[in-house]
């Protein structure tokens, strides 16, 4: 018996070009790796360098336990998410797959294009707010494992009303 996952992708050229995205990639079996500071800024070197490479912005960044929150925009007409997704896991599951013997990453993604509607700044606090509605700290400023890679944690305004993924009822 052969089993089919079901295609959670959009066509292919929706991943490509000067978009926004809103992306969560968890870790395998849910479990919670990302803890250590030493491990969190190991990925988040990789992170940082290689969505540069790809001509990627990381304007907000969150390492929860599990999983991991990015809001990426492509710098490029030639940006390619897909393609920096599955760089980004080769080369941090490879390392940590030879160490542990367990895999790093679900196989999937979660990914959510921004559309004119959507508030980046938004999606930005709604990624930096994690650890608080998670009960991990209580201001977002006390965690560790967040931030922006353009600078704009410290500029941009909280929202007035937060926001939640299209596949989220608010509370």
């Amino acid at each position: 018996m052969t089993f089919h996952h079901k295609n959670i992708r959009l066509p292919r050229d929706r991943y490509i070009g000067k978009n926004w995205f809103f992306v969560t990639i968890c870790c395998a079996h849910r479990r919670k790796l990302f803890t250590a500071s030493t491990f969190c800024n190991w990925l988040l070197n990789i992170v940082q360098r290689e969505a540069a490479a790809h001509s990627f912005a990381v304007h907000a960044y969150c390492l929860m336990p599990d999983h991991v929150h990015l809001l990426l925009e492509g710098l490029q007409s030639s940006s390619n998410l897909r393609q920096l997704i599955k760089t980004l896991k080769t080369k941090t599951s490879t390392p940590f797959e030879r160490k542990t013997r367990q895999p790093l990453w679900q196989k999937k993604f979660y990914d959510h294009i921004l559309r004119h509607k959507d508030s980046p700044d938004d999606v930005a606090w709604y990624i930096w707010t994690n650890p608080v509605r998670a009960a991990l700290c209580r201001r977002p400023e006390e965690y560790p494992f967040l931030g922006s890679f353009t600078g704009i944690w410290t500029k941009t305004p909280t929202p007035y009303a937060a926001w939640f993924p299209p596949w989220k009822k608010a509370p």
